[in-house]
């Protein structure tokens, strides 16, 4: 996308609307889901942002750490009640290390696809592996890519529609590299805004080749965070990785 910086994508604009516009409603069930894989032991998020499903977390009694790449979401999770509880270390989810191992580790709405090759989103999953106690497991919830199938590879879908204001997002999708451009398109009374963002998309089968690449099986995939069964007609995954066990 001609002008995009990836560097400034989750910038102190977008962490100070962040919880209005991207909170979905399924957060209480998100953490539940959570704590009962936690179990008591530690958790670690990748992509931990401004904490809106660790704070929760926390406050079920599991420890949870991050690793964040924008200091602006961290700023904005630490304004938060017990935001300075949370341990974050700074940089790529990818690549670095928070210095132990978990019980959990857990990457959620769709955040996997800020990685923008598949060598980065493998990597990825080596770097849960290698965060991950023995009988831990790595949880990945994504959406179920649309844009592979749509007319052309460009399209443009209504997001809100009000009577003073719509949000458009619009379009463009590369088979070949797998990258989705979207710019969200706000028009209203008082203006036009553009909220640009680019995205790896990959389906299921895909990431469970990442897992086995970092020595991680696909243990339980779901439709939701309340166990829904996983279907062709599912919109979204919720996968449940453990460490693969050596053969005999």
């Amino acid at each position: 996308m001609k002008g995009f910086d990836p560097r400034t994508s989750f910038g102190k604009e977008v962490s100070e609307r962040y919880d209005a516009e991207d909170t979905r409603g399924d957060e209480e069930q998100t953490v539940a889901f959570l704590a009962g894989l936690a179990d008591g032991r530690p958790a670690l998020e990748f992509a931990i942002g401004t904490g809106r499903v660790a704070l929760p977390l926390a406050r079920t009694g599991v420890r949870v750490d991050g690793i964040e790449q924008s200091p602006d979401m961290v700023a904005r999770m630490r304004e938060k009640p017990d935001g300075d509880r949370i341990d974050v270390t700074m940089g790529d989810m990818s690549r670095v290390s928070a210095g132990r191992v978990y019980g959990l580790v857990y990457l959620v709405f769709n955040t996997i696809g800020n990685l923008l090759t598949q060598d980065d989103q493998v990597r990825c999953f080596e770097n849960a592996a290698r965060h991950l106690a023995g009988d831990g497991v790595f949880v990945l919830e994504c959406r179920v890519p649309d844009a592979p199938s749509r007319p052309g590879h460009r399209f443009v879908d209504p997001e809100r529609i009000d009577a003073d204001a719509v949000g458009l997002d619009i379009c463009r999708y590369d088979p070949v590299t797998q990258i989705l451009d979207k710019n969200h398109v706000r028009i209203g009374a008082d203006g036009i805004a553009f909220d640009p963002i680019r995205l790896r998309l990959a389906h299921p089968p895909e990431f469970d080749l990442m897992a086995r690449v970092a020595g991680l099986r696909l243990r339980d995939r779901w439709g939701g965070w309340e166990g829904e069964p996983f279907t062709a007609a599912s919109g979204r995954h919720v996968s449940v990785y453990e460490p693969r066990r050596p053969v005999g």
